[in-house]
């Protein structure tokens, strides 16, 4: 049976999320790889550290990590492969390092690269993001029309029908929010993130990150990986940093994604990584399309039963 995996990105993080799959060698020894590459001890994070855990230079890595560890345990208990992969937001990178484009040594340094650069291109305070909830796509468009006011905010994260995430300066976010609520939004959510991801604020960070990839090796994968950007996947290594690059100040498709991943045959998912973000995004997006989030070694063998159908 054809079957998909999906990585998690920033926001899945939590003390203790890898409890589940921690007496699996290979998790342990995935952790112990990237405090060497990267100088810190990411299991102590892991485990007993809140404040690190959700400093953003820490994040991305530890959930890389994350991923690539439970992407590792996957295999060492598994012959099957996905057919697909794809990831939200940093998880595109996890999905690229699981295909074998992207080797994991040279990820952890340009997603920690990538954080810092997100942070550093806009100022604390300056920008912000917000859930909107019970409105369709378009109406959350116009709101971002309607409350920009020559300053930035644009629909960033498409998750699922009624779930999109507005980002821009915080003074046209506050705007958005007000707007959304008085168009006939069920919620309008300020996120607690201090960077406003996936919109054109990032495009100075995009310019850099576009510098620092021109001396990292690629590869085209063994399995495809859909891009967030242009829900497409390359086999031409240029285009595949490209869409890396546009990511940062482009929507994560992430609705399109899973329509497509299910359009091509794909009858089962499996989110790998902490938490189960994308399997309840994806029950919204298509009913018929089960995710099973791989936190345990009880999920790891049920997903195992269910693929081998």
């Amino acid at each position: 049976m054809k079957f998909a995996f999906f990585f998690p990105g920033q926001g899945s993080q939590s003390v203790g999320m890898m409890q589940g799959l921690a007496d699996i060698g290979v998790v342990r020894q995935t952790f112990d790889e990237a405090s060497d590459i990267l100088g810190q001890d990411f299991w102590t994070m892991v485990t007993e550290s809140n404040e690190a855990l959700n400093q953003t230079s820490n994040t991305q890595p530890l959930m890389l990590t994350a991923g690539v560890a439970t992407w590792r345990a996957w295999q060492a208990q598994s012959s099957l492969a996905p057919s697909i992969l794809a990831g939200h937001s940093l998880g595109e990178y996890t999905a690229l390092v699981a295909a074998g484009a992207l080797s994991f040594e040279d990820a952890l340094p340009l997603v920690r690269y990538r954080a810092e650069v997100m942070q550093n291109a806009v100022a604390e305070g300056i920008g912000a993001m917000a859930a909107i909830l019970g409105l369709d796509d378009e109406t959350v468009r116009q709101v971002c029309a309607e409350g920009a006011q020559g300053e930035v905010l644009e629909a960033v994260n498409l998750n699922s029908p009624g779930q999109v995430v507005i980002a821009g300066n915080k003074t046209a976010v506050e705007r958005g929010m007000e707007i959304a609520k008085a168009k006939g939004a069920k919620r309008a959510l300020a996120l607690p993130v201090s960077v406003p991801s996936h919109c054109a604020l990032m495009k100075p960070a995009a310019e850099a990150l576009a510098v620092y990839l021109q001396n990292v090796p690629m590869t085209v994968g063994n399995v495809p990986v859909i891009h967030n950007a242009d829900v497409l996947a390359y086999s031409d290594t240029h285009q595949m940093k490209d869409a890396l690059v546009r990511q940062l100040y482009s929507p994560v498709r992430w609705v399109e994604t899973v329509q497509s991943t299910y359009n091509q045959g794909i009858k089962n998912t499996a989110e790998c990584g902490p938490g189960k973000v994308l399997g309840g995004l994806t029950k919204r997006i298509v009913a018929e399309l089960p995710c099973i989030a791989l936190t345990n070694v009880e999920s790891l063998a049920e997903a195992q039963v269910q693929f081998s159908a």
